[in-house]
């Protein structure tokens, strides 16, 4: 046998793609304690926390409007399954956290979905998972967005316009109203 055949089988990674947006980055540059475009390995045992205290969390953003643990992540396997997942807890007292349409209080906490926005304050994160097999850890990937992740998002659920630019559903109903009508009648 060649080492080739003898070689350990290779085993995917979860990786958590973060990408983040705040309308104020350049001039502020609270972002630039976090490593950018560059895969980073947690332990799988580790709780992830997002926030203002260097010496707590481990992705710092430099704004004094951030809570010292703003929010945390813990990857975990669901029971009976081999599926990974994310859970997302909300740490702020004062802020609260949005995941896609759901409102987290303080110490709330939810399953992070596959695809997600996360907000607080005017801070937007487009999180994605990108499944894997490893049980011993997972990757971040940190991304920053230069447009707004809600705008960019919005735009893309918005209807085409025909070319003409009248939408058929604006006049589709216009002037006509529900008319009753008797089944023998014709």
């Amino acid at each position: 046998m060649t080492s080739f055949e003898e070689a350990e089988t290779e085993e995917t990674v979860t990786c958590l793609h973060m990408t983040f947006y705040h309308p104020c980055q350049e001039d502020k540059m609270m972002f630039r304690c976090l490593n950018f475009c560059k895969r980073e390995q947690v332990r799988a045992d580790e709780t992830v926390k997002f926030g203002r205290d260097s010496t707590i969390c481990r992705y710092n953003l430099l704004d004094t409007r951030v809570s010292r643990i703003q929010f945390s992540l813990q990857f975990y396997r669901k029971l009976n399954s081999s599926e990974f997942c994310f859970e997302i807890k909300n740490m702020s007292k004062k802020t609260k956290l949005i995941v896609d349409q759901t409102e987290l209080g303080y110490l709330n906490k939810i399953d992070l979905p596959w695809k997600c926005i996360i907000c607080f304050g005017d801070y937007q994160i487009l999180a994605e998972i990108q499944e894997g097999e490893s049980v011993d850890y997972f990757e971040t990937h940190l991304h920053l967005a230069e447009v707004p992740i809600l705008q960019e998002r919005c735009l893309l659920l918005l209807q085409p316009v025909p070319e003409n630019g009248i939408s058929s559903s604006l006049f589709s109903s216009q002037g006509k109203s529900p008319i009753e009508i008797d089944e023998n009648e014709s």
